[in-house]
């Protein structure tokens, strides 16, 4: 799944944390959505979030992608490279620097309708980061071929299944060679035959070596391929840990109730 590695991707391996995040909070209106959230993820390990619905867990992803802006904390990507202290005024510069470091793989595929496969996947690539059409196409195809999809190029994403489309959302994120992927419960809308083929597409990409910080309930996912998991309520974290270790062994009773309901719901 690999594309040709980019030079900034390659110089935050081995030298300390990739992201690191520090006292996030976010407001709408008189409701918290988060309150000083904390973490630290190195290059090459994967965050899995989990958590009831209105936790925080999608606007933790959407402040690191630069869709929400925080009122407070920081947010340090790649050694300080890019650094925002949301405190203060934050300039478009600064969060179009965040966003171009990270791509998101939405939960309802997001794909531009009037555009085939393969113009989803090169529109970034090529618009956007001003590469070259002709190795914009070819990396593509590659991806493409690599998820199975390469006779699906010319299709347009309503002749498409949703397990296709989501994989294609996959394929465009990488192809822009991101050093964060971030996927926001990527197979929810899914039907459950369905759900496999694009967990096996992410598990691919855990073993590569790509960072990732994914949103999911699907803890079976969860256990095998996170490095660490962060049980958020209440726009907190409640606990964290090693996936062995919270799903087994979780110390705090929320959690415990939480993951008791997800996998016994009846």
């Amino acid at each position: 799944m690999s594309p040709t590695e980019s030079p900034s991707r390659a110089s935050v391996r081995g030298s300390g944390p990739l992201l690191e995040v520090r006292g996030l909070a976010k407001s709408f209106g008189d409701r918290e959505v988060l309150r000083s959230i904390d973490f630290t993820l190195h290059a090459g390990k994967v965050l899995v979030l989990i958590g009831p619905s209105g936790s925080g867990k999608t606007t933790v992803l959407r402040s690191l992608n630069g869709l929400e802006q925080p009122e407070a904390g920081t947010i340090s990507v790649a050694g300080g490279e890019v650094a925002i202290d949301f405190a203060g005024p934050v300039s478009a510069a600064k969060r179009l620097a965040l966003r171009d470091r990270s791509a998101m793989v939405f939960q309802h595929y997001n794909l531009f309708p009037h555009l085939t496969v393969l113009q989803n996947v090169t529109e970034g690539p090529i618009v956007v980061q001003k590469r070259a059409r002709a190795d914009a196409e070819a990396e593509a195809m590659a991806l493409l071929e690599r998820v199975g999809l390469v006779d699906k190029r010319d299709a347009f994403p309503f002749e498409l299944s949703g397990g296709q489309q989501q994989r294609v959302g996959i394929v465009r994120a990488v192809a822009l060679r991101p050093q964060l992927l971030l996927f926001d419960e990527p197979t929810s809308s899914l039907d459950p035959e369905l759900v496999g083929e694009v967990l096996t597409v992410m598990k691919e990409l855990a073993e590569e070596g790509w960072t990732m910080v994914v949103v999911t309930h699907e803890l079976v996912f969860a256990r095998e391929v996170a490095d660490e998991v962060l049980f958020l309520d209440g726009g907190v974290i409640v606990e964290r840990g090693a996936p062995e270790r919270l799903f087994t062994a979780p110390t705090q009773e929320r959690t415990k109730q939480f993951l008791n309901r997800l996998l016994f719901p009846f």
